[in-house]
């Protein structure tokens, strides 16, 4: 049953600061002080300073192009599938129409949707909405998680090393690289590669890349 607060006299509503130590309310305010930053070197924006709309989106996965070996990103949205170029930001493929039964993850078993344009005749797991995951890490040290310091908005954290928001300056160890503030956070992280880390929201996409293939 849920309990509304909102007529209930201040000295009455529950504090939700109650039972928080000295060092998680420090934790708490040192997030929600840090603006959001650029990733740092080697990490660039796919996009530019703005990001790639993609309405009523539902949940991404990763592939590898098998021509030029580039991380690919397949997004699956109300309105069907499409396919990035996680390296050039190009949208490789569309499909506007998927069958009844490829149309959204939870319709496999894996959370898996059939691959398009260079990637066809392969299937895709996807992660979003309908459960699923991706890498929060990578192989030479940099990690991703999220936070929610002033919920129900979500930040987006990007860290190397031992460089979490426990340890280090912000701008030097870990960087603020997103901020949900708008839309609903769907997945955040890293392409088996490490090469590629992406964040998705119900209404946009947003990419950062290391290099090619």
């Amino acid at each position: 049953m849920v309990k509304w607060t909102a007529g209930i006299p201040s000295l009455e509503r529950p504090d939700p600061e109650a039972g928080l130590s000295e060092y998680q309310l420090a934790m708490r305010d040192r997030l929600l002080a840090a603006p959001v930053v650029a990733a740092p070197a080697p990490w660039r924006a796919v996009f530019g300073s703005s990001l790639a709309p993609v309405g009523g989106l539902l949940g991404i996965g990763f592939a590898v192009h098998p021509g030029s070996g580039n991380d690919l990103v397949m997004v699956v949205s109300q309105d069907g599938h499409g396919l990035f170029d996680a390296v050039t930001g190009e949208k490789i493929a569309r499909d506007r129409d998927p069958a009844p039964e490829d149309g959204t993850p939870d319709e496999s078993e894996d959370l898996s949707c059939p691959g398009l344009g260079p990637i066809a005749g392969t299937r895709v797991h996807i992660a979003g909405l309908f459960g699923g995951g991706l890498h929060s890490g990578t192989g030479d040290g940099w990690s991703v998680e999220v936070v929610q310091p002033a919920w129900p908005n979500e930040r987006v954290l990007l860290s190397h090393g031992d460089g979490l928001p426990h340890h280090g300056p912000h701008g030097e160890k870990w960087w603020h690289v997103f901020h949900s503030s708008y839309s609903t956070l769907r997945a955040v992280g890293f392409s088996p590669s490490g090469r590629t880390l992406a964040v998705a929201t119900s209404s946009d996409v947003t990419l950062w890349s290391r290099g090619g293939g």
